[in-house]
């Protein structure tokens, strides 16, 4: 059964950043969003193992899977390669995930995170592709597919390998089209000339780019003035051919809004609007930002309990807007419950876990000297 990408809803629903309160997922929060975005007509749900501390697939089956048809809605979760030890993981995770989620069957399942190194040595070792296969012509998994971190070479071998599968999951925003380590732009080709549907993830760059400075969000405002700066970032990647649908991790009721009055009625961008793309980018591109999309990966195994991603979020603000006392203030209530940049031992466990490839031990180095100079 091939996927019919016209039938599938442009705005997806990422449940990566859903909204917690002390540190646990807002259930009855989550209840409200969920709603708003089924009567909005969409129905695809993004979640994984690892999402919320394996507390993610347990909200899609308190929030979705429990309150609505199975039928009415998709659901799609991730198989994470540095989970497995053997083969006998796969099954064993697989299983748990049904549980979690209190389905029968995924209708669309990735491999997590393929990359060079461990991450897609792991899924051949283990022959994870013939096993997610194998659960597709058994019922379990409708649409089989992977999201993706690694080079244009990698992707193009990974195809060719397994012409298998049906979708292929990449970060793709318009910041991103240059960047030297995403190569974006180089993945999105490549998906377009073998025709593969192509799902969008950090369209927003972990909200790097809901809004700019006063100047930029100006530009913005003056063509589209009804228009958030964040639905620029979505309308870009959404007027893309090939997109099968476009993933937002929402935190609040108000991005959900935001991103709902985005897609209804979808509008494509214009020429005009495209070149004021251009200029954006090139204007936001002239002072450089820790390209840190706030996933938390890197959170989970720190032994000095860093919120590594709110560090790197204070030194970006700090880059942009050298005099705001905010950011500060934001960084002394964070270390009161957190480990300080300056804690960091420079263990390099998160760069082993971090999409973007980023080094974050030097750049502890240096948040540390910004912000703990006077500890």
């Amino acid at each position: 059964m091939s996927i019919n990408v016209a039938k599938m809803p442009k705005l997806g629903f990422g449940m990566m950043r859903l909204p917690e309160e002390n540190g646990v997922i807002d259930i009855d929060h989550v209840c409200k969003m969920v709603d708003k975005y089924m009567k909005s007509g969409m129905n695809y749900f993004d979640t994984a193992y690892i999402y919320h501390g394996g507390k993610s697939e347990v909200a899609a089956r308190e929030a979705l899977v429990k309150r609505y048809p199975r039928d009415s809605f998709m659901l799609a979760t991730k198989l994470p390669a540095w989970e497995m030890r053997s083969a006998s993981d796969i099954p064993r995770i697989f299983n748990e995930q049904l549980e979690r989620a209190g389905v029968d069957y995924f209708d669309f399942y990735l491999l997590h995170s393929i990359e060079e190194g461990n991450n897609y040595e792991a899924h051949e070792k283990y022959d994870s592709f013939k096993w997610c296969m194998d659960r597709k012509a058994e019922g379990k998994i409708k649409h089989f597919g992977f999201s993706f971190h690694g080079s244009p070479e990698l992707l193009e071998q990974v195809l060719d390998k397994h012409p298998e599968v049906e979708f292929v999951q990449i970060q793709l925003n318009y910041l991103d089209r240059t960047n030297p380590v995403v190569r974006s732009q180089r993945l999105y080709e490549i998906l377009r000339d073998r025709n593969i549907p192509i799902i969008i993830m950090e369209p927003v760059r972990g909200g790097m780019l809901a809004g700019f400075t006063p100047e930029i969000d100006a530009k913005l405002k003056k063509r589209q003035p009804n228009r958030s700066i964040a639905s620029w970032a979505l309308r870009f990647v959404a007027s893309l051919p090939g997109v099968m649908t476009v993933l937002s991790g929402m935190s609040n009721e108000e991005q959900m809004d935001d991103n709902i009055a985005t897609f209804t009625d979808f509008e494509p961008l214009a020429d005009d609007e495209f070149a004021i793309i251009n200029e954006v980018t090139e204007e936001v591109l002239k002072v450089p930002q820790i390209g840190c999309t706030g996933c938390k990966y890197c959170c989970d195994g720190c032994p000095m309990n860093i919120s590594i991603p709110d560090v790197f979020r204070t030194i970006n603000t700090l880059r942009r807007y050298p005099d705001d006392w905010r950011a500060n203030n934001f960084y002394q209530s964070l270390v009161t419950s957190n480990g300080k940049a300056s804690d960091c031992i420079s263990c390099r466990q998160c760069e082993s876990v971090c999409p973007q490839h980023l080094p974050i031990s030097d750049l502890m180095k240096e948040a540390a000297a910004i912000l703990d100079k006077d500890q």
